[in-house]
C-alpha cells in the first residue's frame, strides 16, 4: 500500500500545471507548422498530431527541439536568410520548454486550430551550377538558392571581387534522407570574378539562378 501511495504522489506531482501554455494553444500550431509534414498519419514518422499521440514524447520533443536535430532544417540559424527557413525560433523553442516543464497542459478542445492540409511535397530543383571545392563565377549570376548535393558540414561564403563578404550557408547536422533546398529570402546578384568558398573536399553544392 505504501509503495501504491508512493507512486500515486509522484505522479500527482508531474501533473502539476505551472504554466498558462497548452497543447491546444500555443503547441499544436507550431507542431502543425514545422513538424506535421513528417510527424503524421501516413507521414516519414511517427504521428505528433494530437496531444494524445504527442504526450508520450514530450521528453524527447524538448530534447530535440534544444539540439536543433527536429524540425531537420540542417543549417544554423542566422548565417544567411531563407524564405522557406523551417527551424523553430527562439520564441517556439522557449513555448515548447516551459509547456514541457509545466505539466504539459493539455488546454481546452475549442482552442484547437484547423489540421493542416499536406500537399505532395515538390521535388529538389533541377539545373543551377554544381560547385566542389572553391569555385569562381565566370559571369553574372543571380544566387536564388543552394542544394546540397553531396552533403558535409560547410560554411558557405561569397567573396566579391570588391573583397567583400557575403554570408550564404552554414551547414550542421543536415541530414540527406530529408533533402531539401535552401531558397534565399532575397536573390542575390554576384557579380563575374565572384568566389563561391567553403565547399570541402568530397561535397558539392548546386548553386539556383533567379
Amino acid at each position: 500500500m505504501r509503495l501504491l501511495f508512493l507512486v500515486c504522489v509522484a505522479a500527482s506531482a508531474h501533473d502539476i500545471i505551472t504554466t498558462p501554455i497548452t497543447w491546444s494553444r500555443e503547441i499544436s500550431r507550431i507542431i502543425y507548422t514545422r513538424c506535421a509534414s513528417c510527424h503524421r498519419p501516413g507521414g516519414m514518422a511517427f504521428s505528433l498530431m494530437t496531444y494524445k499521440e504527442a504526450r508520450p514524447w514530450v521528453v524527447a520533443i524538448r530534447e530535440e527541439v534544444l539540439t536543433r536535430r527536429m524540425p531537420p532544417w540542417g543549417a544554423v540559424k542566422g548565417f544567411g536568410d531563407f524564405r522557406n527557413d523551417q527551424a523553430l525560433t527562439p520564441e517556439e523553442m522557449e513555448l515548447i520548454v516551459n509547456w514541457s516543464e509545466g505539466g504539459v497542459p493539455e488546454g481546452e478542445e475549442k482552442h484547437l486550430p484547423k489540421p493542416p492540409k499536406f500537399d505532395k511535397p515538390p521535388g529538389l530543383p533541377k539545373g543551377g551550377i554544381v560547385v566542389k571545392g572553391d569555385y569562381q563565377l565566370g559571369r553574372k549570376f543571380t544566387l536564388d538558392g543552394i542544394v546540397p548535393v553531396a552533403a558535409a558540414p560547410m560554411k558557405l561564403v561569397a567573396e566579391l571581387p570588391d573583397g567583400s563578404i557575403e554570408p550564404l550557408l552554414w551547414l550542421e547536422n543536415y541530414r540527406p534522407e530529408f533533402a531539401h533546398p535552401f531558397l534565399l529570402r532575397k536573390p542575390l546578384d554576384l557579380p563575374a570574378g565572384t568566389w563561391i568558398r567553403g565547399v570541402p573536399p568530397g561535397a558539392s553544392i548546386r548553386l539556383l539562378q533567379k
